[in-house]
């Protein structure tokens, strides 16, 4: 997949906008009860749809871009997840992702450090992403593959495999 750089002192005004509102959006989902018809709508609201029946995110949530997210159906988010996503952050169906997560999808140019070097991460159906991750820009994480909790993820992770450490490394075989 092919990179892309975002210049955020370039920034349109309609960038500008949904930046702001994802703050609002993210600041009233980590103050409102969750499992409430309140916190489900305001969840809806900040991922603009784009989050599958039976889905649910957790709070507290740290959120950039969230018009770039795509969440299938039945995906468990679980508190604490950092989701930088100006790359595009796909997770499909049945896919959980436990506390404390990051998915990155963006990073800054070594030279020009303002400047966002943007890939996007994909979690495929029914993997698990173990507490305390980290998925780098341009991840994908295979159907039904496990990333062990604390691992840095900065390469595709195979389907129906197990990955664990820091870079993560292959386990074995699901």
């Amino acid at each position: 997949m092919e990179a892309f750089r975002v210049d955020p002192r370039e920034l349109r005004p309609e960038d500008h906008a949904q930046g702001m509102r994802d703050v609002e959006l993210v600041f009233k989902i980590n103050h409102t009860m969750p499992y409430t018809d309140e916190y489900n709508n305001l969840v809806k609201e900040l991922f603009e749809g784009k989050i599958g029946e039976g889905s649910m995110v957790l709070p507290p949530l740290n959120l950039v871009c969230s018009n770039q997210v795509s969440i299938g159906k039945n995906v468990l988010v679980m508190g604490g997840c950092l989701m930088m996503s100006r790359g595009g952050i796909t997770i499909d169906d049945d896919a959980m992702i436990a506390a404390n997560v990051q998915l990155i999808s963006n990073n800054h140019d070594l030279h020009d450090h303002p400047v966002l070097i943007c890939k996007p991460v994909h979690i495929c159906r029914n993997a698990w992403i173990g507490a305390g991750a980290t998925i780098l820009p341009g991840v994908t994480v295979g159907e039904n593959a496990v990333v062990a909790a604390g691992a840095v993820v900065t390469k595709d992770v195979a389907p129906n495999t197990i990955v664990g450490g820091n870079p993560a490394k292959f386990i074995k075989n699901v």
